[in-house]
């Protein structure tokens, strides 16, 4: 008998259950399907057996959209009470008799919410996102006010008062708010940063918010010299548009003050370099090194210092023979005050690389290399550094084979690295310049299976060019001549480059190489700092070879000049969003898709799609 029971018992239940779920799913299709009527009864069923915020809300919204509005009354009043502490529903009560013309009831209720607002934060909150949710800032604006009364110090409802003011377009009073709450708890900063700069365009070239902050800042300095926020504030806010010269003036005053012994300068400083703004880089690793040998960050500006001059000489390329030899007096006075050793391979390998490739001093860099390969205890890949640099400036210098047996040497010892990779390509083009084409071929075959993608990509482009255009008798003389003028301009020597180009163009007028005589006219350019002649050879090519190969890395190329060398941004992006839409297999699209989002942060969605 008990067990017949059991059993009818779990029927009963499984079969309210069931029908629980088919007036849920009843509900929800009905109500999917804007027929409220339907879904109203089902939901007050489902409302009668779980008043949940959910069941309710749809209830509620059935009610309304049916016109039922003495039971959306009276559901409401009943949610209310049962839930006398959820601020929510009595802001939604007067909202409910607001759209039903009952002004005076809904004022009552808004009234009688601020009149008797708790001392305590969390309901002040409540109440104020209650009504911010509703759309009603003035009634928001009423709420935290009246809290800022009951609270007093205790807690300042800063935030919600900056959201308000923000919205309601009070830039001046929002800053205000944001920067009284650094006095209230300056731990906050990083917070405010985060909110101030969605609120901020620090791409205009004009905006009055960050002119407002800027001389709140200014201003909250001067009354409050010892407070640091307000200083770390103002260095964020000019990083933030990009004027480093004024966060270095900033960032000094805060040192001298806080006695950091340049830590936040030679931040700065580091911060410069990645934006390639190198003189303020140079300004704040000298001010570090100024302070002494004996402070704590003395040797790391002193490194960064001189890696800026390596990298204002090898990237902007644009230096006077008095600067490119200040530079080079720079890293030998370091190397002779800190010797020779392990730590200081790559100063060694740098102040090298300026005395081969830019001040005519193939033969110091040589000397200087072939020394340091003799220092006590240096590791297998820091000899491997050495030789690779050292073999690069055999090439210059015109040695090719001794560089090849140098590059022979790294491949044979690192063989599984990167680096020894980067040897045998560059052992593979000296059989190219060579004029070997089979053997560097078959070289560089390996290669492009290469774990390392910028080797595997060099490799691809070597070889394709050889593929392309050597094999027929008579493309064997315009091949050699092309490859000994691909070395000439690897060792600097443009002139005599150009007449082999030039040759291949009277000889051979209709040779496939047109297009890879002009982006190597553009190089030599480029390694010159002729930005205006290189530009010219990619727009050659461009305009005649718009369908072959080298397309795209004439687009990026250009794309690169212009970002990186002439500053103009906008003609950047162009380059970059012509070699997206129309090369969209092309090696440089990753680079230049971030290249091109960075630029136009505003990219429009279906850019972004695209893109």
């Amino acid at each position: 008998m008990k067990f017949l029971l059991g059993i009818v018992f779990i029927w009963i239940s499984s079969f309210s259950f069931a029908q629980g779920e088919t007036d849920q799913q009843l509900a929800q299709h009905y109500y999917s399907n804007g027929d409220f009527e339907k879904a109203k009864m089902y939901y007050a069923k489902i409302y009668d057996k779980d008043p949940s915020k959910f069941n309710f809300n749809r209830y509620f919204d059935c009610l309304n959209q049916t016109g039922d509005t003495k039971e959306a009354e009276k559901v409401l009043k009943k949610q209310s009470s049962a839930n006398r502490y959820d601020i929510e529903y009595k802001v939604l009560l007067g909202q409910f008799y607001e759209d039903n013309k009952e002004i005076d009831k809904a004022q009552k209720i808004y009234d009688d919410l601020i009149d008797n607002l708790e001392t305590d934060p969390a309901s002040i909150i409540a109440l104020y996102n209650a009504f911010k949710s509703k759309g009603r800032n003035d009634l928001a604006f009423s709420s935290i006010e009246k809290g800022r009364k009951l609270l007093k110090d205790g807690y300042p409802l800063h935030f919600q008062f900056a959201e308000l003011y923000g919205a309601m377009g009070q830039t001046e009073k929002m800053i205000g708010e944001y920067l009284d709450l650094l006095d209230f708890q300056s731990s906050y900063a990083s917070t405010i940063q985060t909110v101030l700069a969605r609120q901020i365009d620090f791409t205009a070239s004009e905006s009055k918010e960050y002119d407002f902050l800027k001389n709140a800042l200014l201003e909250r300095i001067q009354k409050k010299p010892n407070e640091s926020v307000y200083s770390e504030m103002l260095v964020w806010l000019f990083i933030q548009k990009k004027n480093f010269t004024g966060a270095l003036v900033q960032v000094q005053a805060m040192d001298k003050r806080l006695g950091e012994q340049g830590r936040a300068v030679l931040e700065l400083g580091k911060m410069c370099v990645e934006n390639k703004e190198y003189e303020t880089a140079r300004k704040a690793f000298k001010y570090v090194t100024t302070l002494g040998d004996d402070k704590m960050y003395y040797y790391q500006a002193e490194n960064a210092l001189l890696n800026t001059r390596f990298l204002e000489v090898t990237t902007n390329r644009n230096y006077s023979a008095e600067e490119l030899q200040t530079t080079i007096s720079e890293y030998q006075t370091t190397l002779l005050r800190v010797g020779k050793k392990r730590s200081s391979i790559p100063l060694i390998i740098e102040l090298s690389h300026i005395q081969a490739f830019y001040a005519n001093q193939a033969t110091e860099g040589i000397s200087l290399l072939t020394e340091a390969l003799l220092i006590p205890g240096i590791t297998d890949m820091q000899k491997a550094e050495l030789k690779m640099q050292l073999a690069d400036i055999q090439v210059l210098h015109g040695d090719i084979w001794e560089a090849s047996l140098l590059y022979m040497q790294i491949e044979s010892e690192l063989k599984f690295e990167p680096i020894g990779h980067e040897a045998k390509f560059k052992n593979a083009r000296i059989f190219y310049y060579d004029g070997e084409f089979d053997f560097a071929q078959s070289q560089l075959g390996v290669l492009k299976e290469s774990t390392s993608k910028l080797i595997a990509n060099d490799a691809l482009k070597l070889s394709i060019l050889i593929t392309d255009n050597f094999g027929l008798d008579s493309n064997y003389q315009a091949m050699t001549w092309f490859a000994n003028g691909d070395l000439l301009i690897e060792q600097h020597r443009y002139t005599e480059a150009f007449i082999l180009f030039d040759s291949i163009i009277a000889t051979f007028p209709y040779h496939s190489l047109g297009d890879e005589i002009l982006i190597r006219k553009s190089k030599a350019m480029q390694l010159q700092g002729d930005w205006t002649k290189a530009i010219s050879f990619l727009e050659e090519l461009l305009k005649y070879y718009k369908e072959d190969i080298l397309a795209d890395d004439a687009l990026f190329q250009l794309g690169d000049i212009y970002e990186n060398h002439l500053n103009d941004k906008e003609k950047a992006s162009e380059f970059y969003k012509t070699l997206l839409f129309d090369f969209k297999g092309s090696l440089h699209s990753v680079e230049a898709r971030k290249r091109y989002r960075s630029i136009r942060g505003d990219a429009s969605d279906e850019e972004k799609d695209d893109l």
